[in-house]
């Protein structure tokens, strides 16, 4: 048996060094939260407000500008699937590949070719261990993204919008994310960027009065230069609240992942030291039963050889 309790403390000793390191990743992940959170209310406003300016340009004019107008016939359309580069994170870039696979067969159900971009090297390994082409991927930011991650995301894909479906091109641009809901609560969401949908004017959704008479605007130098200056402002400001979205949402995921472990850690702990309680007390019990036994067998020796 004391062979059986020293494998037990080897045990114990090896799952408290991994108790220990999850422990620093939940504390990690924690600190990390507050700080994403705060980017993600700083930004917010901003995307909403330049949402609404261009909508107002594209509303209050009757220039029919590429990144506004629909496609009489989509054939292809653009999905941005944002994951994490690191893993223990629990389930949460498997469940924004899983939003982004339904998306695709939906799209896919719909007539159109779907082109892939990916950030994450997580989304990455996905795609390229089954082989799937990707047009273009990013790395190396995911945890912490900043506004010229964003910038160098959205180039290629407004290009993609703006270039014919002959050439290349897409007719449309969806974003895969995981929305950050609450410290308990990560939605995986898909959001139609462009073509801007454009169901309801501003002034309706401020008043309420769909009959309202909308403003006259004068654009300078023309309602398609306003656009060509702001539409590209808005999918970089779209997109880098969803990676700041993204990026709450995978120190949320992993705080909980690795608080989770470290509570599995602490459980097999306490079972493994009752395990180790029990083989010590049998090793104590059978040294007993063994002094004991030697006893009575020299005890009867010694009265055979009295007799």
């Amino acid at each position: 048996m004391g062979a059986q309790l020293r494998v037990y403390k080897r045990r114990i000793k090896s799952v408290s060094a991994t108790k220990k390191i999850t422990k620093a990743m939940e504390m990690i992940a924690a600190s990390r939260i507050v700080k994403a959170q705060r980017q993600v209310a700083a930004s917010t406003p901003y995307a909403s407000e330049l949402t609404r300016a261009v909508t107002a340009v594209a509303t209050g004019s009757t220039t029919k500008h590429a990144l506004t107008t629909e496609a009489e016939n989509p054939a292809r359309a653009a999905v941005l699937l944002v994951t994490s580069d690191r893993g223990l994170a629990g389930g949460y870039s498997s469940n924004a590949i899983k939003a982004a696979e339904a998306l695709t067969k939906r799209l896919r159900a719909e007539g159109k070719d779907v082109v892939t971009y990916i950030v994450g090297r997580k989304g990455v390994a996905y795609y390229g261990f089954r082989e799937r082409p990707v047009a273009e991927s990013w790395t190396g930011f995911t945890d912490s993204p900043t506004y010229a991650d964003a910038k160098r995301i959205a180039g290629p894909l407004i290009e993609a919008v703006q270039r014919d479906t002959a050439e290349g091109g897409v007719d449309e641009l969806h974003i895969v994310f995981t929305e950050f809901v609450s410290m308990m609560t990560q939605t995986p969401v898909d959001n139609r960027l462009l073509p801007l949908s454009l169901e309801k004017a501003p002034a309706e959704q401020e008043t309420g009065a769909p009959g309202r008479i909308l403003p006259l605007f004068d654009f300078e130098p023309s309602a398609e230069g306003v656009l060509d200056a702001l539409l590209p402002r808005y999918v970089e400001s779209r997109i880098y609240n969803a990676l700041l979205q993204a990026a709450a949402s995978e120190h949320a995921a992993r705080r909980r992942a690795m608080k989770s472990a470290t509570d599995n850690a602490e459980d097999l702990i306490k079972s493994l030291t009752r395990l180790a309680n029990a083989a010590r007390q049998a090793d104590i019990t059978q040294e007993i039963s063994e002094i004991v036994g030697g006893a009575s067998a020299l005890a009867d020796a010694t009265a055979g050889s009295d007799n």
